[in-house]
């Protein structure tokens, strides 16, 4: 699978890899090439034993789990006996008591700000390098080309219309007025707008109809503007940390056509940006691996760039620079033109053989992702490129599926190896948790003590968290039908336990408190109707699938001050809603069973989905798209979507609710409608009628080894049916 070797270090490294370290990471770092590698060799001596003893006490713990389950399927489950169960055996941890964390120089959008965080495979440069500049989005282009504003009968497809622009324009001035207003009038109402003099410093007059004029409700929210004072370019605003645009052009088609020449409303919007080395690519051998890299590496050198054909033409794309504006006092301001990025590294649980031992073995694959990362990193500490990542001197590290706290301290302990190799100051590279293993839920307060001087982010995961609930209480009983996992109790207590304990650990003013995603793209009237619960549950981000969605969902940190309701929540006496008992019940059928109907109805949407998504990761290597389900609902699916969906079924075969002969034809029968939903993909290989493809082979393991599958994971099936793809 991969090519020459390099012995270095007491490593085989590939020798692609071996050359971008030496030709393009370390020349400007101060790293010595050859020197990388052995420190990478010593940690995967050192830290090696201990990764694979953390993933030893996994399989331990979930026989004791499944054997306490079998033991107690017939008297039924009874939650104090399971917590008393769960600590005896070390799976829940004793609480140490109060502590906040202390993590150092955390840049603003992290800390401070609230707002959208876009996910993103960095695999693909034409995307990572669009979630980067997606910090500024146009809102009337959010709300024109998505189904927020219905489309009217009539109204033109093909071009610009008229008529929803108007419809547009009125729905963004509603906006302005209710989160930016004037004093006793409206925006609609403006026929232009002008900067003039004060005893502060410059504020905004908005003239009127006739004579009249107004100015905003609060002065202090004017930030800036450009152009001459008296006939701005534009004026930018700011309300709950978060900017908007209004820009002016009377001479554009959209300005021309309003009174007071304004073309556009642009609002800040993905505040924060994870560029994904994880679940969204399909990054099997060194070949993938330094593609992975290389991106990463050119983010962080400001020169990554991409050419692509977009409606007949030949586009380059490349990071945004910054934005330059005039304070009110007349200073200059300069805001960030890109989001905060961070970097998801992958799980303990994965090797790689892009780099091995002298005999052979692969190497735990994130001591490579850590080494890698923050090397390529160093170009943005050193500020060698045109622009600037963090502008405290941070590498930000999302570390996803560790398991309690003895998985993140061992990480810890990695990541200040690795700026030992690199030189780094101590608590340079900053970790994001995860809160999306069973383990890490119940202990999450541990988890971040941990890494208390690290720690800028937890995040919980619904996908990855439902999939490992289902792999732990495999022997319980089998689970309720995958839409009604959204009403158990333990999802609603995991979910309000992960900001409270954030809250009570001092993430306010210092950490990210955050949500899962969004992941139907096509519905973002839909996401405008619900997204705004996660602020005001506290949280301070919230995953979203697209730049479009990004700024849609900005509007929501508008609507809310995450800040002021985070104060408020801290403040409410702890109640019962969030507690250890409540996250421990399962979410089981008991004696109801599905009639057939339902059943059919869930392993046709279970299994579609799992084709749907895994022909695309076998046989062309993407790890993250919109895949149509049965429905021909378009949603965002990777790894995670996977793990619940194949850990579903392997649970519903395993207490006899589904044969295997039932899942097989249901397979048999869902590869066709695949078939149909992916015929206009020339490149595209059916499955049927043969169902004999390493696609379909791939999704048939995925369910029948899921249950012996360590955690329920998807990568060992995916991986190695993609890696015999590659050598076809």
């Amino acid at each position: 699978m991969n090519g020459e070797r390099i012995e270095v270090g007491g490593l085989l490294v590939d020798a692609g890899l071996y050359e971008l370290v030496r030709d393009e990471m370390v020349p400007g770092t101060g790293v010595d090439a050859d020197q990388f590698w052995v420190s990478l060799g010593r940690i995967v001596s050192d830290l090696g034993p201990i990764n694979r003893e953390l993933l030893d006490r996994r399989d331990r713990l979930q026989q004791q789990i499944d054997e306490w389950h079998l033991a107690h399927r017939e008297s039924g489950y009874d939650g104090e006996q399971a917590r008393e169960f769960l600590a005896g055996i070390g799976y829940l941890v004793e609480d140490e008591g109060e502590f906040v964390i202390e993590t150092p120089g955390v840049d603003l959008e992290i800390a401070t700000m609230s707002g959208p965080q876009l996910v993103v495979p960095v695999d693909n440069a034409r995307y990572c390098l669009n979630a980067a500049n997606a910090r500024w989005g146009s809102l009337y282009d959010a709300l024109y080309g998505t189904d927020v504003i219905a489309r009217e009968a009539g109204e033109s497809t093909s071009g610009y219309d008229q008529a929803r622009g108007a419809r547009v324009v009125a729905r963004a001035e509603a906006l302005l007025d209710r989160h930016v207003p004037l004093r006793d009038a409206s925006h609609r109402d403006a026929v232009a707008y002008r900067l003039e003099p004060s005893d502060s410093g410059m504020r905004l007059v908005v003239d009127l109809e006739g004579e009249a004029t107004s100015g905003l409700a609060d002065p202090g929210m004017l930030a800036g503007y450009n152009g001459p004072a008296e006939s701005p370019s534009c004026v930018l605003l700011l309300h709950n940390g978060l900017h908007i645009e209004i820009v002016i052009d009377r001479e554009h088609p959209v300005g021309r056509v309003h009174r007071a020449g304004v073309q556009d409303v642009v609002l800040e919007s993905a505040v924060t940006t994870i560029q994904d080395c994880e679940d969204s690519v399909s990054a099997v051998d060194a070949t993938d691996k330094r593609l992975v890299y290389s991106n990463w590496l050119g983010l962080m050198k400001g020169d990554l760039e991409v050419a692509f054909e977009k409606g007949g033409q030949s586009v380059t794309r490349r990071l945004n620079p910054d934005r330059t504006y005039i304070s009110p006092n007349g200073a200059s301001l300069n805001l960030p033109g890109r989001s905060l990025m961070l970097v998801r590294n992958v799980g303990i649980h994965m090797d790689t053989d892009a780099v091995t031992t002298v005999a052979g073995d692969p190497i735990p694959e994130g001591f490579l992702d850590a080494m890698m990362t923050s090397l390529a990193a160093m170009h943005d500490l050193k500020r060698t490129g045109p622009v600037t990542n963090s502008r405290t001197g941070s590498v930000y590290i999302v570390k996803p599926k560790q398991h309690g706290p003895d998985e993140v301290s061992a990480t810890v302990e990695l990541f200040g190896r690795v700026e030992q190799a690199l030189s780094l100051e101590p608590d340079t590279l900053k970790i994001g948790i995860m809160d999306e293993e069973r383990r890490t839920t119940l202990n999450l307060a541990a988890c971040i003590r941990a890494a208390r001087r690290r720690v800028v982010f937890i995040n919980t995961g619904f996908l990855d968290r439902t999939g490992d609930e289902i792999h732990t209480v495999m022997e319980a009983g089998p689970v309720v039908p995958k839409p009604e996992v959204k009403d158990a109790v333990w999802l609603g207590a995991y979910e309000d336990h992960n900001v409270d304990v954030g809250l009570a650990c001092g993430f306010r003013g210092v950490a990210q408190i955050g949500k899962g995603m969004w992941a139907m793209p096509d519905l973002m009237s839909d996401m405008l109707e619900t997204k705004s619960g996660h602020p005001l549950a506290g949280a301070s981000t919230a995953w979203v699938p697209s730049p479009t969605a990004a700024t849609l969902h900005a509007l929501h940190y508008h609507e809310v001050d995450v800040a002021a309701r985070q104060r408020e929540l801290a403040e409410q006496p702890r109640t019962d809603s969030a507690s250890v008992a409540r996250i421990l019940t399962p979410c089981l059928l008991g004696t109801r069973r599905p009639d057939d109907a339902a059943i059919a109805r869930e392993l046709d949407n279970n299994v579609q989905g799992i084709l749907g998504y895994v022909v695309r990761w076998i046989d062309d290597g993407i790890g993250c798209s919109k895949v149509p389900d049965i429905n021909d609902v378009g949603l965002m699916e990777d790894r995670a979507t996977l793990r619940i969906s194949s850990q579903h079924i392997a649970n519903w075969l395993h207490h006899g609710l589904v044969s295997p002969e039932r899942v097989r034809s249901t397979f048999e029968r869902m590869a066709s409608v695949v078939d149909e939903q992916n015929s206009g993909d020339t490149a595209y290989t059916p499955m049927a009628p043969d169902c004999d493809g390493l696609a379909y082979q791939a999704a048939l393991a995925l369910v029948f080894e899921g249950r012996e599958e360590s955690n329920g994971y998807t990568e060992r099936v995916l991986s190695s049916y993609r890696r015999r793809a590659k050598n076809r």
